[in-house]
């Protein structure tokens, strides 16, 4: 059986923007699904964007971003990879990133950040 080592940045402060991420560390099997939640509390920062960090590599590779209700992903994670969330209104945001189906090679660290939508 393989086991898949997920780890996902918990929180960061940018700007005055502090962003929370669950769950912090995750060891999955192979072929399971994972749903890491990223949310912060400024009502106009309605884009989410995802990072992976593979292990031994300093590069921070995007995933894609959730702007509004409206996911984007690079073409490179498309297969494996979605995004849910909303990002209107006048509350607190909330966006997840989800790994539909475990392979080894998506062991990595994962991180969310918040940006205004412009």
């Amino acid at each position: 059986m393989n086991w898949i080592f997920i780890f996902s940045w918990l929180a960061g402060l940018s700007l005055g923007l502090e962003v929370h991420q669950s769950h912090s560390d995750l060891i999955k099997k192979a072929g399971d699904e994972v749903q890491i939640f990223c949310s912060h509390e400024r009502t106009d920062y309605r884009v989410i964007l995802w990072y992976q960090q593979s292990p031994g590599d300093t590069a921070m590779k995007l995933i894609g971003y959730l702007h509004y209700q409206d996911p984007s992903i690079e073409d490179a994670y498309k297969k494996d990879f979605g995004m849910s969330g909303d990002l209107g209104g006048n509350t607190a945001k909330n966006a997840s990133l989800i790994i539909q189906t475990l392979e080894q090679s998506h062991t990595a660290v994962y991180y969310c950040a918040a940006r205004e939508a412009q």
